[in-house]
């Protein structure tokens, strides 16, 4: 790719500044970029978003030399990512509101901002590789594996791929550490977000009420034959796999197995009662532009932190596909997402149903 304009998402974390000098180096017109996001009342400390994170990003933007603007999205963020999040919890199901944000956001509502702006091409500090194959672009994990962010990335297409770059591919954290160090950075020492931007202290139930006035109306905890053995405080506070906070006590550990949502109970059961050996997957992005004409042998990830496994992918009507897995996995969440793998490239995903 020729030197182009580029438009740098900067989050105020040492990733993103260390991508924008990165490619001040090497010679693009770059302009940085904060969107404003998560909600004031709704910020807090671990999360990203904040104002200081915003002023982190400008000292860095000041630092490298390069223009540098905040875009306030809060009311987009607010449609797009926060009433999805609070739907897909009263639905029963447990979103995964990072790929929602980089899917509407970084690369939906930002980029077309960049476009008006003249930048055609955005970065941001993913960890993550791009690169293009026999007339494709693809989408592949970073070098370091501990660091490898592809999973919330499935969702980018042909197009997207051609005007993204990820300076960060190749690096280590602790590459990225050092050159911010060098380079005077003060945010070289910042450690990473690890909380939801606007869900402090994990209390989802609170963002609900908050937001929507809901008060989730109790209901029965049931075991798979039927029997009420407690009493759960609204859907929302529980996800596929959970363990801690039920508040039961039985003669063995009991984990929630499923939601009803439509009775209002979440069914429980023992350990070996969360394997299951398929799921379908709606939303499907094959990220080559192209649905496989028939079943595929991959690997496929169901949540950020596990290890992709070996399974078949169909394909079916309607943007979805059924996945089996060689061997039963634990607690498949609907929500979250499925990211099929080819090796380190990935091959696209979707939505748990």
């Amino acid at each position: 790719m020729s030197k182009a304009k580029v438009l740098v998402a900067m989050s105020g974390g040492v990733d993103s500044s260390v991508a924008a000098f990165l490619l001040t180096q090497n010679g693009y017109d770059c302009v940085g970029c904060t969107m404003k996001l998560c909600p004031d009342d709704a910020a807090h400390d671990g999360g990203c978003c904040t104002v200081d994170d915003a002023e982190d990003a400008r000292s860095v933007a000041r630092r490298v030399g390069i223009p540098f603007h905040v875009f306030n999205m809060t009311d987009d963020f607010k449609r797009e990512v926060i009433d999805r999040f609070i739907s897909r919890y009263l639905a029963g199901r447990t979103p995964n509101p990072c790929v929602d944000c980089n899917k509407t956001m970084k690369f939906g509502l930002l980029r077309r901002r960049g476009e008006e702006l003249g930048y055609d091409v955005i970065a941001t500090g993913h960890y993550a590789r791009i690169e293009f194959c026999d007339g494709k672009w693809t989408l592949r994990k970073a070098r370091d594996p501990s660091k490898d962010q592809s999973y919330v990335l499935y969702h980018l297409t042909q197009k997207e791929l051609s005007k993204t770059l990820f300076p960060l591919g190749d690096l280590t954290k602790e590459e990225a550490r050092k050159i911010a160090a060098e380079n005077g950075f003060l945010n070289a020492g910042k450690p990473d977000s690890q909380d939801i931007c606007f869900v402090p202290d994990g209390d989802y139930a609170g963002v609900i009420r908050r937001y929507t006035g809901v008060v989730e109306p109790e209901g029965d905890f049931i075991l798979p034959d039927g029997t009420v053995i407690g009493r759960h405080k609204g859907i929302s506070r529980y996800t596929v796999g959970q363990r801690r906070g039920l508040g039961i006590a039985y003669s063995e550990p009991l984990y929630v197995k499923r939601i009803l949502v439509a009775e209002n109970k979440v069914l429980l059961g023992r350990d070996e009662d969360l394997y299951e050996s398929a799921c379908d997957v709606a939303e499907v992005n094959w990220i080559a532009d192209e649905t496989p004409s028939g079943p595929i042998r991959c690997a496929v990830k169901i949540r950020y932190r596990q290890t992709e496994q070996p399974a078949t992918v169909t394909p079916l009507e309607g943007g979805r596909a059924h996945v089996e897995f060689d061997r039963p996995q634990r607690a498949i969440t609907p929500g979250q997402s499925a990211v099929f793998y080819d090796g380190d490239e990935v091959l696209g995903g979707g939505e748990i149903e």
